[in-house]
Order: structure tokens, then C-alpha cells, then sequence
């Protein structure tokens, strides 16, 4: 029965939390591996396009919710999302063509790009703050718990409980959906063909006829979907601060690097061993080892690794290993 609740209690606090955590960081590193394979730079204002994609959603879902619009026991902030999405695919577009554009005709050294997503994340960072404040923003409405954990208690007669909320199922589900979509789009359509080509060899892909900013256009639209959808799936997880999703950028690039920077498999790989290893370091171990071992042996203290006000520490830590020993990522993608 100790076994039991020790794995309840793990579930509970490690195993869910990360596995909607992963989602979250896996389709954010999939934005960041994109334009990295596609468009050959590092978009270091990535983290300041989901908090764009999430505040526009954030707004949308406030207009729906004053016009009494809702989604039941879903979050309203679904029925939302496809006008965020819009909004950060016309800014990505304006964005590069205002910027980006005129680096890549004059083809600019990656470093010149990564310096002007520099430039773009601090304009972006302070749109966001200037339309909607610096303060925590809570707007997950809907049924909060999937299963609760006196629910839980009372059905399996277990000491401790299970809670899933309602939001980390949302998030799982979503991002298998988009992933699906995704990988189909980018195997099996014209134009996901031509993105692949465009990446793999430049230079062939414009003989065979490819139109580069065409490619460039779709690109960004999927980038900006993806860096959305992250964005409003973390902030219905958790709450939206502009602040946190610039701190965000840190465990996105080393999920993309962990993985292989340039591969979407790696990607996905990369945002679960990131979240897993924040996680994990930084769950106190005392309720689980109280379950595990005898009680003359069950610590006093938290036995907490790593405090959670370091968890971004983690990913540094993992992102300096793998840059040292594996600078290609365990998916061999392109080297960093």
C-alpha cells in the first residue's frame, strides 16, 4: 500500500506536471528548431512571440467572456485561439519583412539575424507589457479539475490523492493533435516538401523551382501557430506574465539543442528530457521517501535537490553538457 501511494504521490507531483510541462517546452523548441533548419538563424525573440500569441488570445477570450460567450467546462481560451494565432502569424510576417527581409537579401551571416531577434524580442517584450501590464493574469476558466484528489482518495481508499487538472489534459491532447498535423504537413503536402527541400540544400531547392519566400511566408504562419498555441497552454497551466515567457526562452533552446538543433523529432524529445530533469531536481523527496522507507529512516527535512527559484538552472546545466560533449543533440541535428 506505501508503494502505491509513493507512486500516486510521485505521479501526482513529477510524472503529470511534467509530462504538460514537456508538451509545452516540445512545441516551443519545435518553433525555435524550425526556423533554425528553415531559415538558418536563432530566434532568440521566441519567447516574446508566444507572450504576444498568448496576450492576444488572453484579450479574445475576455471579449468572449464579456459577450457571454463560453466553452462549458473547457477553457474559453480555445474558442480563442485561432485569433491569437492570426494576430502572431500577421506580426511574424510584418516582422520579417520589416526586419528580417532585408538582412536575407543583402544574405546577412546568421550571427547579423540572431542580433536583429535581439532587437525584435525587447520591441516585442515591451508591446506586450505596454498593452496588458507586468501582473500574473489568470483566464482558464471551465472546470478546473479533471480528477480530484478526494475523488481520487474515495475511489481507490488510498492515503494519497491524485488531482489532474482539467488544463494539463487540454495540454497533452493539443500538442499530440498539432504534432500530428505538423509532421503530415511537412511529409506529405507540396508545400511541407519544399520546406524540407529548402532546408536540406538552399541552393538545389531554388534550380528545382522552389519559391524561397514562399517558404519564408509559411514558415514564419507555422512558427507563429506553434509559439501561440505554447504560449496559451502554459498560461491556462499556470497564469500569463510577460516576464516569465522571456525566461522561458533559456529551457526552449536547450530542448532544442538537447534534441538536435534543426530536427522536430529531437525537439519533442528534448522538451520532455528538459522538463523531466527541472522537475524531478527540484520535487522534494520527503513525502515519497516517507512512503519508501521505514520510519526510523524517513528524513526531516524537504530532501529537495535543487529549490524550485533554480529550476532554469537545470536546464543551463543540461544545455552546457550537451553543447560540450553532443553539440549536435541526441538527434544529430545541425550543429550549434
Amino acid at each position: 500500500m506505501d508503494f502505491l501511494n509513493a507512486l500516486v504521490a510521485l505521479a501526482n507531483f513529477v510524472i503529470v506536471p511534467a509530462l504538460a510541462y514537456g508538451s509545452q517546452l516540445a512545441l516551443g523548441a519545435l518553433g525555435v528548431t524550425l526556423i533554425y533548419g528553415i531559415l538558418r538563424f536563432s530566434n532568440f525573440a521566441h519567447g516574446d512571440t508566444m507572450a504576444f500569441g498568448t496576450m492576444a488570445t488572453i484579450l479574445a477570450t475576455w471579449a468572449m467572456q464579456s459577450a457571454g460567450i463560453s466553452f462549458g467546462v473547457l477553457p474559453t481560451a480555445l474558442l480563442a485561439l485561432p485569433i491569437g494565432i492570426a494576430a502572431t502569424g500577421l506580426l511574424l510576417l510584418g516582422t520579417d519583412r520589416l526586419v528580417y527581409k532585408f538582412y536575407r537579401v543583402k544574405k546577412a551571416k546568421p550571427v547579423i539575424f540572431v542580433i536583429a531577434s535581439l532587437g525584435v524580442m525587447f520591441v516585442m517584450n515591451g508591446i506586450v507589457r505596454f498593452i496588458i501590464g507586468v501582473d500574473d493574469q489568470q483566464f482558464a476558466d471551465g472546470e478546473r479539475f479533471l480528477i480530484t484528489a478526494r475523488d481520487f482518495r474515495t475511489m481507490t481508499g488510498l492515503e494519497e490523492g491524485l488531482a489532474i487538472k482539467t488544463t494539463q489534459v487540454i495540454t497533452v491532447a493539443v500538442a499530440i493533435i498539432v504534432v500530428a498535423i505538423l509532421f503530415w504537413f511537412l511529409n506529405k503536402t507540396r508545400t511541407g516538401k519544399s520546406m524540407r527541400a529548402y532546408s536540406d540544400n538552399e541552393d538545389l531547392a531554388l534550380l528545382s523551382g522552389i519559391n524561397p519566400e514562399r517558404v519564408v511566408m509559411y514558415t514564419w504562419l507555422i512558427v507563429g501557430g506553434l509559439a501561440t498555441i505554447a504560449g496559451v497552454l502554459y498560461g491556462l497551466d499556470k497564469s500569463f506574465k510577460p516576464f516569465t515567457y522571456f525566461q522561458l526562452l533559456l529551457p526552449i533552446f536547450a530542448a532544442a539543442i538537447v534534441g538536435g538543433l534543426g530536427s522536430p523529432v529531437g525537439a519533442i524529445a528534448g522538451g520532455f528530457v528538459i522538463a523531466f530533469a527541472e522537475v524531478t531536481i527540484t520535487y522534494p523527496l520527503k513525502k515519497l521517501l516517507g512512503y519508501l522507507l521505514p520510519d526510523s529512516l524517513a528524513p526531516d527535512g524537504l530532501v529537495q535537490l535543487l529549490s524550485t527559484d533554480y529550476k532554469f538552472a537545470v536546464s543551463f546545466v543540461i544545455l552546457i553538457i550537451v553543447l560540450l560533449f553532443r553539440p549536435t543533440g541526441l538527434f544529430k541535428g545541425k550543429s550549434v
